[in-house]
């Protein structure tokens, strides 16, 4: 049987205090012009464009997203979408999640970022909208310099990994 003396109280200021990986995030604060290459078969990918508003929130702990598509023939013609990215202390772990006005999936990843700080790999699962079967995805998100980052994504198919999405973000402001 163990007694309260044999535990230590948590320290709940220290496990929410952003550290120096939530301030990686502080990069990708801005506008950003966005071009997005969708590959949805095979031929050439459907390119679009739109902006990308992110800012810290919550005392700099998630970065958040707010994208808007240009307006746009096609099958998403006011593409919208919001995100939140960050870094997990506990699990010490890079996550984020997307949702969009292209489905009602939530996008749930976690990941990693390489030893040079700016090559973020992030893998989850989701439902593939063709087949109804779960599928593994992956994000590879590069923060190139202050003005430029980008973001490739990549889904597991029966036929082997292929890129579904890649986008191309300049900072406006």
């Amino acid at each position: 049987m163990s007694s309260d003396a044999d535990h230590s109280p948590i320290d709940f200021a220290a496990l929410a205090n952003p550290t120096e990986e939530h301030a990686r995030l502080e990069a990708f604060v801005g506008t950003f012009a966005a071009e997005v290459k969708i590959r949805m078969g095979p031929g050439e990918p459907n390119v679009t464009t739109g902006v990308m508003t992110n800012s810290m929130d919550l005392g700099g702990r998630f970065l958040r997203q707010s994208y808007q598509g240009d307006a746009v023939e096609g099958p998403f013609p006011s593409f919208a979408g919001r995100g939140y990215w960050g870094y997990n202390k506990t699990d010490q772990r890079w996550e984020g999640f997307w949702i969009d006005t292209a489905s009602t999936v939530m996008q749930i990843e976690h990941g990693q970022v390489d030893e040079s700080g700016t090559v973020w790999t992030m893998t989850g699962e989701m439902t593939d909208p063709v087949s109804g079967q779960s599928m593994a995805k992956s994000s590879v998100i590069t923060w190139i310099d202050p003005d430029h980052h980008s973001m490739e994504m990549y889904f597991q198919t029966p036929e082997g990994q292929t890129k579904g999405m890649e986008i191309q973000y300049w900072r406006k402001a």
